[in-house]
């Protein structure tokens, strides 16, 4: 899928949340319209083409205040958040590539 295809998505209001993306998202104190905002400005950073809930991806975007968040979304059924967090810098290189375990402190 497309990021084109999952802003649609968005701005159409065609899209749900998980049971866990729903909790992670209260947990974390991240809005709806935070995610929404996210995911219009930002880009897949990661493909997990076989994954548990689905063929899905890793997004990386900015709210408009300029919050960083990581956004896994899956496609099927429909398009669904499965979780939801701000990166962790320990764990992240600019917020987009996966640190090596070895580099991690």
């Amino acid at each position: 899928m497309e990021i084109s295809e999952i802003r649609k998505a968005f701005t159409e209001k065609r899209f749900r949340y998980t049971k866990h993306g729903a909790e992670q998202r209260i947990k974390r104190r991240i809005t709806s319209e935070e995610i929404e905002q996210a995911i219009l400005n930002g880009e897949i950073i990661e493909d997990y083409p076989v994954d548990k809930y689905g063929p899905s991806c890793l997004i990386y975007g900015e709210t408009t205040q300029g919050r960083p968040l990581h956004i896994q979304v899956a496609f099927y059924p429909m398009i669904s958040i499965v979780t939801v967090y701000e990166p962790s810098p320990e764990e992240w290189v600019n917020n987009k590539m996966r640190k090596s375990k070895n580099t991690r402190r």
